[in-house]
């Protein structure tokens, strides 16, 4: 059985993500300790406790869902033996996620990693006006489709394509008029649904291109190191070792498509048989069985899926 380890981005979080881990194993808790450190505060009462209003924000939930991620990844290591350099074939994430399957191979420092993840929400959040920006997922159309009808509805706005999650569906992101017709227009072509989601800023799209230059500078005073297994990265949807390479495609992933689909496919393609989402939600393991239905999908936030985890131990 080939495996790859993936990592949930933004809009799995809950209240009481890893705290049960926490709460059972060492390694978790130690987990949500340096991440406290890094940031100078208790994130890990936030994750726990809440109020949800308080976690969703998006200076909070990037660090939050890493954090989840790296306890569970710590605790499969510790309690099931897991090995990534022997147990994975590739390691992956969805947006702030590709910063959890970084940190999890061993590219960048949990603290460093909570650092940039922190920057990267706030820049994220600073870079548009509240307001003047929004996403929507189309469902039902395939990804041609939905650029036809991206590029339609722009009419000198920004209305990119942020997210190829899986086929049928696909989320534009720019600024909200422009949204709000591909919504219109997606419809009119087909669309099953047209939904506007609710976020904060119009995450990867080139209205936040000050994020991009904020995690530039970030990334330079950061040590990368090449990870130990290789990263299928959101924006070539290929995988990456090399640690220039992985900064100057982690600075174009703040305004590119994330492209998860081909990256699924591509996994499956090189012969992966599983997947493995490491961290809180099944987000990730619902696409997989849309993009490659021969491709058994797990996931592991819980300590009863570390002990259904242990009992099928991972081959690459």
């Amino acid at each position: 059985m080939s495996s790859a380890y993936v990592f949930p981005g933004q809009g799995s979080q809950v209240v009481g993500m890893g705290k049960a881990l926490a709460e059972n194993f060492a390694a978790a808790r130690a987990v949500f300790d340096e991440v406290d450190e890094a940031l100078g505060e208790k994130l890990s009462s936030v994750m726990w406790n809440g109020p949800i209003e308080t976690l969703t924000l998006t200076a909070n939930t990037q660090p939050a869902l890493m954090a989840a991620s790296l306890a569970a990844l710590r605790v499969l290591e510790s309690e099931a033996g897991l090995d990534l350099a022997r147990d994975a074939a590739f390691v992956a994430g969805h947006s702030l996620g590709e910063y959890s399957a970084l940190a999890a191979a061993g590219s960048i420092s949990i603290a460093d990693t909570a650092r940039l993840l922190r920057l990267r929400g706030t820049a994220m959040q600073a870079a548009t006006p509240v307001g003047t920006g929004a996403m929507a997922a189309i469902l039902g159309l395939d990804f041609d489709k939905v650029a036809a009808v991206a590029a339609e509805a722009a009419q000198g706005d920004v209305c990119d394509i942020a997210n190829d999650n899986a086929p049928g569906q696909v989320v534009v992101s720019g600024n909200a008029a422009a949204v709000e017709r591909a919504c219109e227009i997606a419809k009119r072509e087909g669309a099953s649904r047209a939904i506007l989601l609710t976020v904060s800023a119009p995450f990867h799209c080139s209205l936040i291109a000050s994020a991009a230059d904020a995690m530039r500078a970030a990334l330079a005073g950061v040590e990368v190191r090449a990870p130990k297994v290789a990263l299928v990265a959101n924006v070539t949807a290929a995988p990456v070792s090399d640690p220039d390479t992985i900064r100057a495609l982690l600075v174009k992933q703040v305004t590119s498509t994330v492209r998860w689909r081909e990256s699924v496919a591509f996994m499956a393609e090189q012969g992966v048989t599983r997947l493995v989402e490491v961290g809180t939600g099944k987000v990730l393991s619902g696409l997989t069985k849309r993009i490659a239905r021969q491709v058994a999908a797990a996931n592991v936030g819980t300590p009863e899926d570390v002990a259904a985890f242990a009992a099928v131990p991972a081959e690459a």
